[in-house]
């Protein structure tokens, strides 16, 4: 197992991924999208404090959550329903593939996992062509 992942490992992990850049979306958000430019989708997303995302413990709104893109509805399941994993959704979220995962709890997260979590959001949203390449040098095409 890799060690635990930290928020200093979010860019490297994205940028070494094809074709990506850091733009914004939903207004002002820092967004890790693909590809650069202006048809850009995103694959990650730093998001605002809002009245849809409540922390329980201190009913304020959380202030460090990341949004980060699954390839289905059955993907973003597996990552909520794993109790050893911190993803969650909330009810904002309700029929859109993404997860969220407070910054400060990404250490309950081995670097290579969440790596690999990052990859298949970027995939999820990647052009066809790069999916194929990336896929292919993996050896996975």
């Amino acid at each position: 197992m890799s060690r635990p992942a930290t928020p200093d490992d979010i860019d490297g992990i994205c940028r070494a991924l094809p074709e990506v850049e850091l733009g914004t979306s939903w207004g002002d958000r820092p967004t890790y999208k693909v590809p650069a430019g202006p048809k850009g989708r995103g694959f990650l997303l730093y998001r605002a404090p809002g009245a849809t995302a409540i922390d329980p413990a201190s009913g304020e709104p959380f202030d460090d959550l990341l949004v980060i893109r699954t390839g289905s509805e059955s993907d973003k399941a597996a990552l909520v329903d794993d109790d050893r994993l911190p993803f969650f959704t909330v009810p904002h979220f309700r029929g859109y593939n993404a997860v969220l995962v407070q910054e400060s709890r990404l250490g309950e997260i081995a670097l290579d996992e969440l790596t690999e979590i990052i990859e298949d959001a970027w995939l999820a949203v990647a052009p066809a062509r790069l999916r194929k390449e990336f896929l292919e040098e993996r050896g996975h095409g």
